[in-house]
C-alpha cells in the first residue's frame, strides 16, 4: 500500500470555476477577488483584508504596513515553518527565536522571551490546525510590554472559539492558500486587520502605491503583491466545500485516535477553539527511525520543523541548543501522519499499526 503524505483536494467543481473565469474573459485581480475577500472576512470576522501573493509574502507585508525597520528584532517561535522567520529576515529586521511550551505543545513559551531595547514585536504562529494555547496570555504580555502582535494563521483558517477567530487577537494576522492548506488557490495569502489606517497603508503597499488599479499616479511607494481571479474563483470553489473539508479532517482524527489509544502522545489542542487538523501529529520515542520503518512499508510521514535555531541559513546567529530544550524533543519526537481529504479508514488503519509495530 502506497499512502503520501498529501493529497490536494481540488476535482471537477475547481475546474468549472476556472472555466467560468475564462468565459468572463478578464484572469487579473478582479470581481472573484473582491468575493472572495468578502466571504473570507466573513469567515474570520475582521474588519478588513487584503491579499498578497503567497503566505511568506503577506507576513512580509504585514511587517512592512507595521513599519518594521531594518535593526529592529521580532520573536519568532523556534518551532515553525522557515517561512514565519524568512519574512522578518526579508524586510531587513532580525529573528530572535524563542522556545516553545513543552515537545507536544509548539506554543512560544513566554517564559523564554528576552525583550531588548530592539524587541518590536512578537510573530506567533498557530500550527497544525488549533489555536495557540495560550493566546490570550501572549495578547496580554504585547499589550504589557508595548509589543506589536503578529499572527501567522496559515494553518489556521475556521480555527475560532467564542473570543474570535485565530489571525485577529493581534495587531495583524495572515493566511496561507498554498497547496496543502484547509483551502486551497495553489498559491495565495491573505492579510487582516481590524486597524483603518494600517488597512490603507497595507492598500497601497500591495498595489504599487495607489489605492486602484488603473491610474498612473502613485501617491506613495508600493510594490505588486495582487493575485488573479482565477485563483479566486479556485478559492471560492473551496470555500464551497469548506464544511465538507472541515467535517472529513476531524473524522480522520477520529480514526486515528480509535487505532493509536494512549500508544502514543497527539499534539495538545485548544478543545475551545475549532480544530481542523492540518496535519495529525504525534510524539513517540525516536521518531527518525519510526519513520524510516513507516517508508518501508510504503507510507509517507514527515517530521515536524526541524528548529529553527538549529537551520543552517541561520548559523551565523551563533546559537546553541541551550534554552531551546522543548524544540528539539519536540523535533525528536514529532511526526505528522498522512492527513488528506480521501484517505480510507483502510489507509488510517494500515498506517496506525505499522506505526505502533515501528514502536
Amino acid at each position: 500500500m502506497k499512502i503520501p503524505q498529501f493529497k490536494s483536494f481540488v476535482g471537477a467543481s475547481d475546474y468549472q470555476a476556472l472555466e467560468k473565469v475564462f468565459e468572463n474573459n478578464y484572469i487579473a485581480e478582479g470581481p472573484y477577488a473582491k468575493k472572495f475577500q468578502e466571504e473570507l472576512l466573513t469567515i474570520t470576522g475582521s474588519k478588513y483584508g487584503c491579499f498578497a501573493s503567497n503566505g511568506t509574502l503577506a507576513i512580509y507585508l504585514a511587517l512592512k504596513a507595521l513599519n518594521i525597520k531594518p535593526g529592529d528584532e521580532i520573536i519568532v517561535q523556534n518551532i515553525t515553518f522557515i517561512a514565519t522567520a524568512n519574512a522578518v529576515e526579508m524586510i531587513g529586521a532580525k529573528p530572535v527565536f524563542a522556545d516553545i511550551v513543552s515537545f507536544d505543545d509548539p506554543t512560544i513559551d513566554l517564559k523564554k522571551i528576552k525583550i531588548t531595547p530592539n524587541t518590536k514585536g512578537i510573530i506567533i504562529a498557530h500550527l497544525f490546525g488549533t489555536a495557540c494555547s495560550n493566546i490570550e496570555e501572549i495578547v496580554t504580555f504585547c499589550k504589557d510590554n508595548n509589543l506589536i502582535l503578529i499572527e501567522d494563521a496559515a494553518q489556521a483558517l475556521a480555527i475560532k472559539n467564542a473570543q474570535g477567530h485565530c489571525g485577529t487577537f493581534g495587531k495583524i494576522g495572515t493566511f496561507s492558500f498554498y497547496a496543502d492548506k484547509t483551502i486551497t488557490t495553489a498559491e495565495g495569502g491573505f492579510v487582516v486587520t481590524n486597524d483603518e489606517a494600517l488597512n490603507e497603508r497595507l492598500t497601497y503597499l500591495r498595489n504599487q502605491g495607489r489605492k486602484k488599479s488603473g491610474t498612473f499616479i502613485h501617491p506613495e511607494i508600493g510594490y505588486n503583491f495582487r493575485i488573479t481571479d482565477l485563483q479566486a474563483a479556485l478559492g471560492l470553489a473551496q470555500l464551497e466545500k469548506l464544511e465538507y473539508i472541515i467535517s472529513y479532517k476531524q473524522n480522520l482524527f477520529k480514526s486515528y485516535k480509535k487505532y493509536l489509544g494512549d500508544k502514543v502522545t497527539f499534539l495538545k489542542v485548544r478543545e475551545d477553539f475549532t480544530y481542523i487538523p492540518f496535519r495529525v501529529v504525534v510524539f513517540v520515542e525516536n521518531a527518525e527511525k519510526v519513520m524510516k520503518h513507516m517508508e518501508a512499508k510504503g507510507i509517507e510521514p514527515r517530521s515536524v520543523f526541524y528548529p529553527l535555531h538549529k537551520q543552517p541559513c541561520f548559523k551565523d546567529f551563533g546559537l546553541t541548543d541551550e534554552g531551546f530544550e522543548n524544540s528539539i524533543e519536540c523535533f525528536n519526537r514529532g511526526i505528522c501522519l498522512p492527513t488528506w481529504i480521501g484517505l480510507t479508514e483502510e489507509q488510517i488503519e494500515y498506517v496506525s499499526k505499522t506505526l505502533l509495530e515501528a514502536i
